[in-house]
């Protein structure tokens, strides 16, 4: 027979999996935002990419956040504005598709070699961190474990906060990879045409995927 101790134990390594898992669910499928955010660190630099990814991760978390003390209601809040929020999300990834592919069709062009200037982590972060923000399908994606009881912790204090945290840790991770994938990328790919092959082929697949977003 499982002591009283057990039991507590049990429920917040349930809550550490079920945080892992729901963490690595929302972040490995590549869609806009990692692509974006690989392409940005092949054009800046590893420090910056880590910073952006961060704050996709603590978007992540927030949201997870939200979920565990929101429960329920959280859905019927976001549901009337999934729609518009969609919209907004799609329009902010295809301003940053038009105006990364703009760079780097300018850049090609110049004969002047001009020094790039590396963007400031603080940016990169917040930049990365509102994107994710307006992305409707995260809090749905985390409401709908916590309200399925998927999450399997839900209840206790404990169990919320090893969720959440198990979440952010997850996404931090795979934001992290993608972002080493990029700087890896920009130090393969240093010719001038290369880089511009590689951010007019990054705008359009995020175009691509802010489109799809509208019409999913």
């Amino acid at each position: 027979m499982p002591s009283a101790e057990a039991t507590p134990v049990r429920a917040v390594t349930a809550a550490l999996v079920s945080g892992l898992l729901a963490g690595y669910g929302i972040a490995i499928p590549v869609g806009a935002v990692g692509t974006y955010l690989v392409a940005l660190t092949a054009r800046t630099s590893l420090r910056a990419g880590l910073a952006a990814a961060f704050g996709v991760a603590t978007a992540d978390g927030v949201y997870a956040l939200v979920a565990v003390l929101g429960g329920a209601a959280i859905a019927g809040v976001v549901a009337p504005f999934a729609g518009p929020l969609r919209l907004v999300s799609a329009a902010v990834l295809i301003v940053l598709a038009a105006h990364g592919a703009l760079r780097a069709v300018r850049s090609h062009r110049t004969t002047t070699v001009r020094p790039v200037t590396p963007l400031a982590p603080g940016r990169a972060y917040l930049s990365l961190l509102g994107i994710t923000l307006v992305n409707p399908a995260t809090v749905v994606y985390f409401t709908a474990l916590v309200v399925g009881d998927r999450a399997g912790t839900a209840g206790s204090v404990p169990g919320q906060t090893v969720f959440v945290l198990a979440a952010f840790a997850a996404s931090a991770s795979w934001q992290a990879l993608l972002a080493g994938g990029g700087a890896l990328l920009g130090r393969v790919l240093t010719g001038r045409r290369g880089r511009l092959v590689t951010a007019l082929a990054a705008s359009a697949v995020i175009t691509a995927l802010a489109v799809r977003l509208v019409l999913t």
